[in-house]
């Protein structure tokens, strides 16, 4: 529990919230002098060095530039800590605690953003993701440990505490233990939405820790409930791991989103924490860096809302496209094509070089059957080049026309993937009038890009990103088993964050028994976790949502609001109704979100009721949007949350038995109230 401190102890946390409060305006200030002063030398350097570079041997030329870069790398790092303790002027810390290790040794540890060191290079100030700082977050009063790099270190937890800061003052002190309910963590949860997600380094539990600090495993599958937090963890981990692995930087990660509207809500998490936002991306996104044959590619989002508008033609041959068994299927078929591609006659490059037949099988099937097939190509026509022209590469490009032109195979992705589907190795039968109308057009359908892009990739190899260490996919339950093994084949290297709930699968045709199944795809350094508290809803929207999937396990953390789900049924004037409920709402909370089932739900109410209420229209292809009033469709709606939510429901168009994930998607989008337009 919460409880204010006495007045000594206050008066006493005063005099060191003015001291740390003296030492960063002074740090500040004496920090962006010298950082302004230390950039405008190191302008100064580069132009003597260039102007006297003529001077200078080619040894001597890289010596001054390794220096320069070292100089610029040395500014760079200043200017990045500046900003940081710029970031924490107003609020210098947000807790404390009191660690007394097994000599006996008394550490006074102040938690913030950053770190501070007084004039002898003593922390005054410690960084969140330090390791005695998990101590706040993992342990109660009483014995606990931390693992540092120098080994586990033992001791006792005297003190935990809590501060309220704003604008730099101390307005309040609080002693608290672990207990889920304490005042710091229920005022965060009362406190009303806003149209970016923040930080939570106060409030951070303990199970979400385990989490964030996992340095022991490369791969981390985390399934945890509405309201969890799976998101915020992600971005908290990310801000950790570049905290404490060397060499990483934001450039090195890469977030696979749901869509760009949720892009953007966490574009400022990462910012608030002092590191710079990673590499983010849907995708669709990008698959088409690597998918050059068709103008674009379908977005997941319009993907699913074919299925829940029922525009979707063929369910049937969708839903095999999805599933694991076309994974056996492709790959016995693309074994089987790769066999069959063969060289089919002796040819002569010019007059003089002969290139036999069976040679060149020879080198496609045997010595060169490690690479993919039509990287092969390449390999064979150097191969031909070393032999004919002494290593000489100005033939690669002829070698490798008459390799083709003498083979009974080509390089044409749309043709192959024709190929398949007319083949017996398709285990559903597809006539050619229905291949063609997915296979010829101009943007490629969600479900068909995947499959191109494994066929492409199985044949001349994926766009391997070496940059990239780290990569975290969110909302993990809308990703087929096929696209894991593509992006698993582009990210070879790099450590894996992977979230999501299986109860909030929207892919229609796809669904997970449990995100533990993911394991056997990765290698054997991965953790399983779970995150089974919500903090988003309240126990009444929690009840509500748990009797649409009949869960019994979600744990409702926000206290009683005291307003149960409101249920409106026989409406006589829907505008007259929901224009009353938006301004009732608006009175009450600062986000208000209308949710429909599909696009074109969300199109009629906007045009029923915009010319009154100034609400915004948000569908897959928005950018940006203000979260205080907004109609949205369930499936654009994922990982957002607001104060308050309007589930509209059109009887013409209902939830069937089949969609409760969609609908239960909608109704936990709510955190203080939600009305049902049922």
């Amino acid at each position: 529990m919460c409880m204010a401190i006495s007045e000594i102890e206050f008066k006493k946390e005063k005099k060191i919230f003015s001291k740390v409060q003296a030492l960063l305006n002074e740090t500040i200030d004496t920090l962006g002098q010298g950082v302004f002063q230390e950039e405008e030398e190191l302008v100064e350097f580069k132009k003597m060095m260039w102007s006297d570079s003529h001077s200078f041997d080619e040894g001597e030329i890289q010596q001054v530039m390794a220096a320069t870069r070292l100089e610029a790398d040395k500014v760079l790092q200043k200017q990045i800590y500046f900003k940081k303790l710029r970031k924490i002027q107003d609020k210098p810390y947000f807790a404390s605690i009191v660690f007394q290790d097994d000599s006996n040794k008394i550490y006074n540890i102040y938690m913030s953003l950053t770190y501070l060191k007084d004039d002898d290079g003593n922390n005054i100030l410690y960084d969140w993701r330090s390791p005695i700082c998990s101590l706040f977050y993992d342990y109660e009063i009483g014995p606990c440990s931390y693992s540092a790099p120098g080994g586990i270190f033992s001791g006792t937890l005297k003190r935990k505490r809590q501060y309220k800061i704003e604008n730099q003052k101390l307005l309040g002190v609080f002693d608290n233990s672990l207990n889920i309910d304490d005042e710091v963590l229920q005022d965060v949860l009362a406190a009303e939405s806003s149209d970016k997600m923040k930080n939570v380094v106060n409030t951070i539990q303990q199970e979400q820790n385990k989490v964030i600090r996992n340095l022991e495993d490369h791969h981390i599958i985390v399934q945890g409930i509405a309201g969890s937090g799976k998101t915020t963890v992600a971005l908290h981990r990310i801000a950790f791991l570049l905290y404490r692995l060397p060499n990483l930087n934001s450039n090195n990660i890469l977030i696979f989103s749901p869509n760009q509207i949720f892009t953007e809500y966490i574009s400022e998490v990462l910012p608030s924490l002092g590191e710079a936002n990673t590499l983010q991306t849907t995708f669709a996104d990008y698959l088409e860096s690597f998918i050059t044959e068709y103008k674009g590619i379908e977005s997941f989002t319009d993907f699913v809302s074919r299925y829940y508008s029922y525009q979707e033609t063929f369910p049937e041959l969708v839903e095999y496209k999805q599933s694991d068994q076309i994974i056996k299927d492709l790959d016995a078929f693309l074994e089987d094509y790769i066999k069959s591609c063969k060289f089919t006659s002796s040819f002569y490059e010019g007059e003089a070089h002969y290139i036999d037949c069976d040679e060149i099988n020879g080198y496609l099937h045997n010595k060169y059957s490690r690479f993919p097939l039509f990287e092969r190509m390449h390999e064979i026509a150097e191969k031909l080049c070393t032999n004919n022209y002494k290593g000489s590469r100005k033939k690669i490009k002829t070698y490798e026309k008459l390799l083709y032109e003498n083979s009974n195979f080509k390089k044409d992705y749309k043709a192959i993937m024709k190929m398949f589907f007319e083949s017996t190795f398709c285990s559903m039968k597809v006539d050619e009038k229905t291949i063609k109308s997915f296979i010829n057009v101009d943007i490629i359908h969600y479900e068909d890009s995947l499959i191109f892009a494994y066929i492409k990739g199985t044949l001349e190899g994926f766009l391997y990103e070496a940059n990239i260490k780290q990569v975290v996919i969110d909302e993990a339950q809308d990703y087929n088993r096929l696209q894991y093994l593509i992006i698993k084949q582009i990210f070879k290297k790099a450590d894996f964050t992977i979230l999501g709930d299986i109860n909030q699968n929207i892919n229609p045709y796809y669904h997970y028994d449990s995100l533990e199944s993911l394991q056997e795809l990765f290698s054997e350094e991965t953790r399983y976790l779970e995150l089974l508290k919500t903090y988003r809803s309240s126990p009444e929207i929690i009840d509500y949502t748990n009797k649409i999937l009949n869960l019994r396990h979600v744990n409702a953390i926000r206290k009683s609001t005291n307003k149960p789900v409101l249920i409106r049924k026989n409406i006589e004037s829907l505008k007259d109704t929901l224009i009353k409920d938006i301004a009732l709402l608006k009175k009450n909370y600062k986000s208000v979100a209308v949710i429909t089932k599909d696009n074109r739900e969300a199109e009629m109410l906007y045009e029923l009721i915009s010319d009154v209420v100034p609400i915004s229209l948000v569908d897959a292809g928005s950018r940006k949007f203000h979260k205080d009033l907004v109609l949205i469709p369930a499936y654009v709606a994922k990982g957002l949350e607001f104060d308050s939510v309007i589930l509209y429901n059109n009887r013409d168009n209902s939830y069937k038995s089949n969609e409760r994930n969609l609908l239960y998607v909608a109704c936990t989008r709510a955190q203080h109230e939600l009305y049902i337009y049922n």
